[in-house]
């Protein structure tokens, strides 16, 4: 484990942001970290702040005035990562989401409030998705081995199965408040206490069971006293929200039952379930004010003994056997330091067994780890049943500033620096925490745990860790933080072919996701960066195509199964002809009408398609080249396939609109450009589409290539995005120093080489990569 980047602010003269009491923090399955902080004016006045950053560019923070009269005691992520719950300590809750899907542009229309009484527990309600990661299965060929859709049922469904959304919330005087989300908008909530006598809760968790129940933990912050467990059940009646609680077995600290220790941790610190869908596990703390202790919890069925004189009633077979919830305490620390935050795994691990060896037959995965912070500034990954050690990381070095080579500094002496709030991120190798100073901490955690292993195993390691990222959509920002240059080939390959293993109907899901995870992937390299160009440029081409083909309809409304779109491609694969009226004969041409406004707009990417056929053709003859961008099309008989039929539909929509056609630069006024690129690109696409035998070009087609630039001006393209983020430029052992809301000086990365087609000029203007539009750069 070690620090990758620290992101710290700046003094200002009139504002200061300070941490808020108590600091709260979460991380989403998209790498955007929400965390909060106090920003205090000359007269002292408080503003209650949150921030959103992503985790590849933190200086670029973004800060939303909360509104929130008290301090903010909660925030939660939903799953999809789009929207935000803040909680304060004045009983407000309010939902954020995020305006035409911008990371740095948030809004809160919905919420709720329970006045006056502060919320110590939040959670989204629970959604019925489940995925298990099978580490035992890591080298199967099926996704469906590895990772399976569990049986869990929504907190609530509305009809048809379909799950309800909304959260639900407990406050300080022991009330239970859910609030569901209607289709129409509307908010239903309703508020109900927990039992009859209502106490004091200092400390509460939240977690959903398989039925569709939610288990609420609840501590008055005394180790004397007991930590309560209710059952809540949520449904809708006559369009209201009901609630019914039920009171489960409760339990008593370890270590207050021990005389020898009775009264030296007087207070529960931090109560949290293992995990939000692990109702039966529950993880304690219990400190004084030097030291902690920390307990792991298991709710289990055992059998009730019964007396024999019962027995020789009725004696008791089978499943008769009456049966009781209890309680038991699986594992317990020593006498440690005063306990700071508590991160728990968000990755969904199966345990096949519940041995509590941690050096088992199977890997050392972080998903087993839970991650303690102390008061020494010292954080500790522990595995989350035995409660054994797996890795420690002290806080001792100063990072380096990005700005300025590193200097030896001298050590400072005062208080500890240490966390107040931790998260770690989905895949459980990478754990935020923001410290007593405000300052965010990045830490990476090694996927070994920090134990040796072989590259082979290591690779394996990641491998399956991106492939759930692959199947599940979320970022997999976190798993590239451990990917070594000369790992990137064989991932990439390994990934593939990994890919290639699954249906056709999974591979055209995943598709789109394994192009971006292999673009991601090879910038991390200097051998590799060439093909990030291809990558994206086939992103982008499945987009416009994607795109245009969504436009096409068909002419009447009893149409045959096929769709246009798809009798487009039956046709162009079916008709080798390189002569594009030949081939346009073949449509129906009133599926190709549109609006003249519309094909205006679309001229654009009309002219992108157009100028990538002209670059692929006029490089055909320098195929040998593989740093050259454009390269694996040549050989890509798929994509060259949809150009044509893109050419296709381009060549029909000039018909209606000629001013929407690509423009080219021309030798001679006579010449038909389309009809001769098109040509080309057949000739080119019969040499290695899928139906038939894979061949080279011949002389000829590499012969009229070659003629190419002095019939045509051969565009210059704009390949690759701007590469501003952090992944690529971090360096093991070697921490940076960052500061929120300036960009810092980053080192030179693999993706900044001097390679063929990636140099751009130093006044030429840069490409909207989204709507293809040129921007003028700017100097500051």
């Amino acid at each position: 484990m070690d620090l990758a980047y620290v992101c710290e602010w700046e003094r200002w003269p009139k504002s200061t942001h300070c941490p808020s009491v108590p600091l709260a923090c979460a991380w989403s399955c998209r790498n955007l970290i929400a965390f909060t902080t106090d920003l205090r004016n000359d007269d002292q006045d408080l503003t209650r702040m949150i921030h959103i950053l992503d985790t590849e560019h933190p200086w670029d923070v973004h800060s939303v005035n909360s509104e929130h009269s008290e301090a903010i005691t909660c925030l939660e992520w939903d799953q999809s990562g789009s929207r935000l719950l803040s909680a304060d300590a004045d009983g407000q809750i309010k939902c954020w989401s995020m305006a035409d899907h911008l990371a740095n542009s948030w809004e809160s229309h919905v919420g709720s409030l329970v006045e006056g009484d502060p919320i110590v527990a939040l959670s989204w309600l629970h959604n019925g998705v489940k995925l298990a990661l099978h580490v035992e299965k890591s080298g199967a060929s099926s996704f469906g081995e590895k990772f399976s859709r569990v049986k869990f049922s929504p907190s609530l469904t509305l009809f048809g199965g379909k799950p309800m959304e909304g959260w639900i919330a407990v406050t300080v005087s022991g009330l239970v408040t859910v609030s569901l989300l209607k289709p129409s908008g509307q908010v239903l909530t309703s508020t109900e206490s927990l039992c009859r006598l209502r106490g004091r809760v200092a400390l509460a968790d939240i977690a959903f069971t398989g039925g569709g129940n939610i288990v609420v933990a609840t501590a008055d912050g005394s180790s004397a006293s007991p930590v309560q467990f209710y059952k809540v059940c949520v449904s809708v009646v006559s369009e209201k929200c009901r609630i019914d609680t039920e009171i489960l077995p409760s339990l008593f600290m370890r270590c207050t039952t021990d005389l020898n220790r009775k009264d030296k941790f007087p207070a529960i610190t931090h109560l949290k379930f293992l995990a939000r869908d692990m109702s039966e596990q529950v993880l304690l703390c219990a400190s004084s004010q030097m030291s902690s202790i920390v307990e792991c919890w298991s709710l289990r069925k055992e059998g009730l003994p019964v007396n024999n004189v019962f027995q020789q009633i009725s004696p008791v077979v089978g499943d008769k056997q009456p049966m009781i919830l209890k309680w038991r305490i699986l594992s317990a620390t020593n006498d440690l330091d005063r306990v700071s935050a508590v991160a728990l795994p968000k990755l969904p691990i199966s345990l096949t067994n519940t041995d509590l060896k941690v050096a088992s037959d199977t890997q050392f995965y972080p998903g087993l780890g839970l991650a303690l912070a102390f008061h020494d500034g010292s954080v500790h990954i522990v595995h989350r049943l035995s409660l054994q050690s797996m890795a420690v990381f002290y806080s001792s070095a100063t990072p380096r500033s990005a700005d300025e080579p590193a200097i030896k500094r001298p050590r400072t002496t005062g208080p500890a620096v240490h966390f107040k709030a931790m998260q770690l991120s989905w895949t459980s190798l990478a754990l935020v925490g923001i410290d007593n100073h405000g300052k965010l901490s990045m830490l990476r955690i090694s996927p070994s745990m920090g134990h040796t292993l072989d590259v082979s195993l290591a690779l394996r390691h990641l491998l399956f860790l991106l492939e759930y990222c692959m199947v599940t959509g979320y970022d997999w920002w976190d798993t590239l933080l451990h990917v070594q240059p000369g790992m990137v080939q064989s991932l990439v390959e390994k990934l593939h072919e990994e890919y290639t293993r699954q249906n056709a109907a999974l591979q055209q899901v995943l598709s789109t996701r394994i192009l971006a995870m292999k673009a991601s992937l090879c910038k991390l390299s200097p051998c590799t960066v060439a093909r990030v160009c291809d990558y994206h440029a086939k992103l982008f081409l499945v987009a416009v195509s994607s795109t245009l083909k969504s436009l096409l309809r068909p002419h009447f409304l009893n149409t045959p199964d096929k769709s246009p779109g798809d009798r487009l491609t039956e046709v162009c694969t079916k008709i080798t002809d390189a002569d594009i009226d030949k081939v346009m004969i073949n449509l129906k041409t009133e599926e190709f009408v549109l609006d003249m406004n519309t094909l205006q707009a679309l001229q654009q990417l009309l002219q992108w398609v157009g100028d990538f056929v002209l670059y692929l053709l006029a490089s055909l003859p320098n195929q040998g080249s593989p740093l050259r961008p454009g390269h694996s099309f040549l050989r890509d008989g798929t994509s060259l396939g949809m150009l044509r039929e893109l050419m296709v539909v381009i060549r029909i929509w000039g018909l209606l609109k000629p001013s929407c056609l690509p423009v080219y630069t021309a030798t001679s006024d006579t010449q038909d450009s389309m009809s001769l690129l098109f040509r080309l690109l057949t000739k080119l696409w019969i040499c290695c589409r899928d139906e038939g035998p894979t061949s080279e070009p011949d002389e000829a087609l590499v012969d009229e290539c070659c003629l190419l630039p002095s019939q045509l001006l051969i565009p210059s393209l704009d390949w690759l995005p701007v590469s501003d983020g952090l992944v690529s430029r971090l360096q093991p052992k070697q921490p940076l120093r960052l500061h929120f809301g300036r960009a810092p000086t980053l080192p030179a990365s693999a993706s900044t080489l001097q390679l063929d087609g990636l140099v751009r000029a130093p006044g030429q203007p840069k490409i909207d990569h989204l709507r293809l539009r040129h921007h003028a750069q700017v100097t500051q």
